[in-house]
């Protein structure tokens, strides 16, 4: 299968070069090769290459640059996942996009599922929610990836800004008041390959086994590495004071995926070992 990536050099593109290897003929593309908010661009290159699917990553996930600097977060989330969808209903092609649980607001009681509907509390993950609404509105062979907490080899991760800030600090203050299943891009790419140019569209959460505070992650990556975890002090969004408010509670609940597709992505931990051994 041809397959364009967009942000193929980010944490989850990397992990989808390694699982795209000989299996489907792919174009790996990056804001120096093509920047999304360009249509014209998106039209000519994927007019050239006639991709069957368009897998779209590319977004600033950074949430409180995208709350200090709005407009550049809507023209790069939102139009710009437009503008892809547009050039992908325009060759036929397929479009799958990666989006986020911070499209809702985490005061729900249960795991969010597909149908309940998104209320994000930041410029993030409003910007996410109308470049899926474009996606879906625009293409009819689409499908929306939610999931949560990413964390993988390369790039600006949770698992390596502890270690960092412990070697740099010794004490760290992590949010205990935030709850979602952390995601290893390993486990999410093998995902992606199971859903793409399977003609099972849609909506679908994915992520990686397991709920856990921000906190209990640290503290886990600290004991795994064989570091003492007390050196982590639990604390409240509130005290840490950050631009963009995030949900409380953001679990996916991860069934729909499970059932259409016959697979369960492996628990945190399991992603945590992989991440340290790739690190190590």
């Amino acid at each position: 299968m041809k397959i364009l990536v967009t942000g193929g050099s980010g944490q989850l593109g990397r992990a989808l070069r390694e699982v795209f290897e000989g299996r489907h003929q792919v174009i790996w593309t990056d804001l120096e090769d093509l920047d999304i908010r360009d249509l014209a661009g998106l039209r000519a290159l994927l007019g050239e290459e006639r991709p069957e699917a368009v897998l779209h990553l590319a977004a600033i996930t950074q949430v409180d640059a995208c709350e200090r600097q709005p407009e550049t977060a809507f023209e790069v989330n939102a139009l710009g996942a437009r503008y892809v969808a547009l050039a992908a209903r325009e060759i036929g092609a397929e479009i799958l996009l990666v989006s986020t649980d911070y499209v809702f607001d985490g005061r729900s009681g249960h795991p969010y599922q597909e149908y309940d509907d998104p209320r994000p509390l930041n410029v993030y993950g409003r910007s996410k929610l109308h470049a899926e609404r474009a996606v879906a509105s625009l293409t009819e062979a689409h499908t929306i990836v939610r999931t949560s907490g990413l964390f993988g080899p390369g790039g600006v991760n949770f698992v390596q800004a502890i270690l960092d800030a412990h070697e740099r600090e010794g004490h760290l203050r992590v949010v205990a008041d935030q709850l979602c299943r952390p995601t290893y891009t390993g486990h999410l790419a093998e995902a992606l390959a199971r859903m793409v140019g399977s003609g099972n569209h849609g909506i679908f959460h994915v992520a990686s086994a397991g709920e856990v505070s921000w906190f209990d992650f640290a503290r886990a990556i600290l004991e795994t590495v064989g570091k003492d975890p007390s050196c982590v002090e639990s604390i409240s969004s509130d005290q840490l004071q950050r631009p963009a408010q995030r949900p409380a509670y953001s679990v996916l609940d991860t069934r729909a995926y499970e059932l259409t597709f016959g697979h369960v992505l492996p628990h945190w931990r399991e992603g945590l070992d992989g991440i340290l051994a790739r690190q190590g």
